[in-house]
């Protein structure tokens, strides 16, 4: 190693933003906001750049590398930022590459390649391979956002890899650029291709032939050291040089996470997957009975062999997870065995595997699962583990730093028993999962890095787990990579001749030292850089949100974020989260970029003021506040609570946008509309609207809502109940978004409710919810109004009379919110516990009641607040009840979300995230098709944007009922 790049101290994150800016490199960005986003990964590390790049053409980022080489400047290259091992953090220039450098080149379905650019998506990759019957054979379990160039970098394995082998095996060549600015295509080389390429005179030839005499001068130790066993991915691959492996530069190249040149192009193999699928899945009396097992089970062909300890699924909450897992073979530990071949084979070859399971030492059964629709809810528990194993089921934190060794398989169970020991005698808890086929273990521990003596024992920890992975022949790394988490730690796996090898390999492509510094070679120590550090001064916040699962902690609350990025997936795919990012495609826009954001604001190092932080602010300004990241976030990040709290302080004592004083008080302001509503209408539906949204903040594309002549209240008031009311009182919830713009909706509850038999009632004078001041972070005007409401509703919620909610997101407020705003408030848990939505009411506390039989086709909209807090379950099977042929659309947010879509400036992300699948959906419907959505916003959203108009589950009910008799 001649020179070192590791950073000019004289130089400042705005003089290498600028020298970038000056050079043709693409977008370029080092403002504070940026720099805090790009500060951390997946990892425990954290380290703030100067400048971040996102290349759109490949002359951007051979100029970013001519900049770097000028300044004297390291850069590191990120595709999601899910690495786990701090790969993806640098203090230099980060080039992001998954932004824009993410096409596909080509794909050629004879040859079954692909050639792609780094920053494409591996779901992207596999939707368009598989137009032609093929996929990608490497699949991690971040599939859905993590980029090629990472999963390279890396050498990444996935759930298959047991039949379709590591990145490397499945790369046929690459296109790279050095640091010095050298362009080199890699591949297989013959001895003459190899003598071809040496005899050229220039930088090119002279790298093959430093490789190749490397290679000559070391065939021993490449072959007796290297290369052992599938998931030996520790350090690099030097054992694709040797002459039988055809001397594979590009073999050789996966896994150097990004220290030995940045890839331009990428040229990769296709499969055909299997016609038909199975899954099996056996249970065990714990998890090193299933390791016992894996030796005999690997006899048979298998897709993927997959290991689940109890601990990971005693952490999930989520209702839907929580029924499949309820469905797994009573045990505490689990093997998922799937299985490919012809349909017809499948079951032959699952007696099989099952039957050789059943000699296996605590086995307790097993299920085979055929139904794909089943398989796919148990493999997401597997997909998830990452992010569920961050919480312990205690709610203590667990974080990375010994997720990913790897041994044998068939030195997989001693190494458990190991690894378990281990953690007693530190005291320490993790839940273990992995690819057990391939000896690999993933596990979150619950090191404590906010003393010095937790780092201690962290420290001291990793150290005798690499001399336990190296007794056992194994792998400090299985697919993960080394990064600043393991590198120190490679002379204990590997001894003086090796580790001088990946010395020489890494001087012969960067002899500056200027990619990724401080990763295999010459390593960064494994406790240096910790994103969570005793010697870190975290800003004193005071906030009004207990965040109780924190410890009212609001800096513990957002470093939930441990960067899995689950929040970047640009597919729909039955979840919310995050709208805005699935229109952008912007790090800013994502519930991880987002949180990011403000755990360092509560560090006051890049962002350094605090609640007044502009950046934060600017980054949370397109929140649609959904709250789709708190169910759908494995680490149930709650971005939207977040975000309420920081606009409480961010403008306390300070003028507020012009759209917080107009949505923010709606019902107050629709209460004085309501005393007027046809002047009031005549007024918004005239050429003054454009003045009224002008000074209201609203967007001028939007039509401002028409207000109905006569509230519901009103009506109500002047109504005779009907029925006889023989299930008791129920309270109706009067929301003002239904009861001053579509008391239909309520009208048609009233009616179903007393059909069902229940005497309905509604709130004392006029109460709300608070929603609207609570997301426009109006907390001290939330809570008093909270205050209000929960005294009025204490009596019915003393004697126990349910309340029943028909708008989702207000019926959330009072099952989630209103005990947060008030905590320790018994009477709002009480009103959370009694708040239920129509159709759970119907389904759980009135089985006995027959619905009216619907003979139609239904879209179903969910609305994000119900996706958050009760689901969609119990609407699901009423409409099952009344033969509704119902379609659950996956479409995520319908865009409008309250108050956002009616905000200047917003219009534009909302529209687009409708688009994406709910608006194209309604327009396609046939038009005997009910479109079904219980939000107010979804309705108004597809009311605005298709010729369609929305129908409330009470509507659908109200109007098949006046033919039959009352209950």
């Amino acid at each position: 190693m001649t020179t070192t790049a590791q950073g000019n101290s004289a130089l400042d994150a705005a003089a290498v933003t600028d020298a970038l800016s000056r050079e043709d490199c693409g977008e370029v960005a080092g403002d504070a906001g940026r720099r805090a986003q790009y500060s951390a990964d997946a990892s425990n590390y954290r380290q703030v750049p100067l400048s971040v790049v996102f290349p759109r053409e490949r002359r951007h980022v051979l100029n970013a590398l001519k900049v770097c080489r000028r300044l004297g400047v390291p850069l590191t290259s990120r595709g999601a930022g899910t690495s786990t091992s701090g790969q993806a953090v640098g203090s230099g220039v980060v080039l992001d590459f998954s932004r824009y450098f993410n096409r596909l080149i080509a794909l050629d379905p004879q040859a079954r390649t692909a050639t792609v650019q780094p920053g494409i998506v591996l779901d992207d990759l596999q939707s368009a391979a598989s137009e032609h019957g093929l996929l990608f054979g490497a699949d991690p379990s971040t599939h859905s956002r993590c980029t090629l160039g990472g999963m390279i970098g890396n050498n990444a394995c996935g759930t298959h890899s047991v039949a379709w082998g590591r990145t490397a095996d499945n790369v046929t060549a690459l296109e790279v650029v050095t640091y010095r600015g050298t362009v080199v295509r890699l591949g297989e080389m013959t001895q003459n291709e190899i003598d071809e390429a040496v005899a050229a005179d220039d930088e090119r030839a002279e790298l093959i032939a430093s490789l190749h005499r490397l290679a000559q001068a070391n065939l021993r130790t490449l072959r007796t050291e290297l290369g052992r066993f599938p998931r030996q991915v520790s350090g690099y691959a030097l054992e694709h040089l040797l002459p039988e492996n055809r001397f594979n530069l590009a073999k050789a190249f996966v896994g150097g996470e990004g220290t030995l040149a940045v890839i331009l192009s990428a040229t990769v193999r296709l499969i055909t997957p299997p016609p038909a699928r199975a899954l099996v899945v056996l249970g065990f009396q714990d998890a090193c009975a299933a390791a016992d097992a894996v030796p005999a089970l690997l006899r048979h062909r298998l897709l993927a062999l997959e290991g689940l300890d109890h601990a990971l699924t005693d952490i999930v909450t989520r209702p839907e997870t929580r029924a499949a897992i309820d469905t797994l073979p009573a045990a505490r530990a689990w093997l998922f065995a799937e299985l490919g071949g012809e349909r017809e084979e499948l079951p032959e070859a699952a007696a099989a595997l099952s039957r050789c399971a059943e000699q296996a030492p605590g086995f307790t059964g097993g299920n085979v699962i055929t139904d794909p629709a089943h398989a796919r809810r148990l493999w997401r528990i597997r997909e998830d583990g990452a992010g569920l194993a961050t919480r312990l089921p205690d709610g203590s934190e667990a974080w990375p730093g010994w997720e990913d060794a790897a041994v044998p398989p068939e030195q997989l169970g001693s190494y458990l028993r190991g690894f378990t020991r281990l953690l007693e005698e530190h005291r320490l808890r993790g839940a273990v999962y992995g690819h057990f086929g391939e000896g690999c273990l993933h596990v979150r521990i619950n090191f404590d890095f906010t003393t010095e003596q937790g780092t201690g024992v962290f420290r001291a920890f990793v150290t005798e787990a690499a001399e336990l992975i190296a007794a056992h022949g194994g792998s400090l790394s299985g697919e993960h990579g080394d990064g600043q988490a393991r590198s120190e730690l490679l002379p204990l796996m590997y001894g003086p001749e090796v580790i001088a090898l990946f010395e020489q390999f890494k001087s012969i492509w960067d002899p500056d030292n200027g990619l990724n510094p401080g990763m295999i070679v010459h390593p960064l120590p494994v406790d240096e850089n910790l994103r969570v550090s005793p010697g870190r001064t975290v800003l004193p916040l005071e906030t009004v949100l207990p965040f109780h699962a924190d410890g009212g902690d609001f800096a513990k609350a957002t470093r939930r974020c441990v960067g899995v990025g689950k929040c970047r997936s640009a597919g729909n795919r039955g979840d919310v989260m995050c709208p805005s990012y699935r229109v952008t495609l912007d790090e800013k826009d994502s519930t991880r970029g987002r949180a990011r954001l403000l755990y360092e604001m509560t560090q006051g190092d890049v962002i350094t003021d605090g609640w007044r932080s502009t950046e934060v602010r600017d980054a949370l300004d397109l929140c649609l506040s959904c709250k789709g990241c708190s169910a759908d976030c494995p680490v149930g990040v709650d971005v939207a609570t977040y975000k309420s709290e920081f606009l409480h302080h961010h403008y306390k004592w300070r003028i507020r946008p012009a759209s917080h004083y107009t949505m923010g008080w709606l019902p107050l302001l629709a209460r004085l509309a309501a005393r007027m509503p046809r002047l009031t209408n005549r007024v918004t539906g005239s050429r003054l609207a454009s003045l009224l949204k002008r000074l209201g903040g609203i967007a001028p594309q939007r039509d401002i809502p028409r207000f109905s002549d006569r509230t519901f209240l009103s009506w109500f008031r002047d109504r005779t109940p009907s029925g006889p009311g023989s299930r008791g009182p129920v309270l109706l919830w009067v929301d003002s978004f239904n009861n001053h713009f579509t008391p239909e909706v309520l009208q048609a509850g009233v009616t179903v409710l007393e059909d069902a038999g229940y005497q309905v009632r509604v709130p004392d004078g006029t109460q709300c919810c608070g929603l609207t001041w609570i997301t426009t972070g109006q907390l001290g005007i939330a809570r008093r109004i909270a205050e209000r409401t929960v005294a009025a509703l204490e009596p019915a919620v003393r004697d126990g009379i349910p309340v029943v909610g028909l708008e989702p997101s207000c019926t959330a407020a009072l099952k989630s919110d209103l005990p947060e705003l008030l905590d320790g408030n018994e009477t709002a848990r009480a009103l959370a516990r009694a708040t239920v939505t129509l159709a759970e009411l119907l389904t759980g506390d009135a089985p006995d009641w027959q619905p009216p039989r619907v003979e139609a086709r239904a879209l179903s909209q969910t609305h994000c607040h119900q996706h958050a807090t009760s689901g969609f379950g119990a609407d699901s099977a009423l409409l099952h009840r009344m033969g509704v042929d119902n379609d659950s659309l996956d479409s995520g947010c319908c865009g409008l979300a309250g108050n956002f879509g009616f905000e200047r400036g917003h219009y534009d992300v909302s529209v687009a995230a409708g688009e994406q699948v709910l608006l194209p959906a309604v327009r396609a419907a046939a038009p005997d098709t009910v479109v079904l959505a219980d939000g107010f916003s979804c309705r108004t959203q597809i009311a605005q944007r298709t010729e369609r108009r929305g129908t409330h589950l009470a509507e659908l009910i109200a109007r098949a009922l006046p033919s039959r008799p009352r209950a």
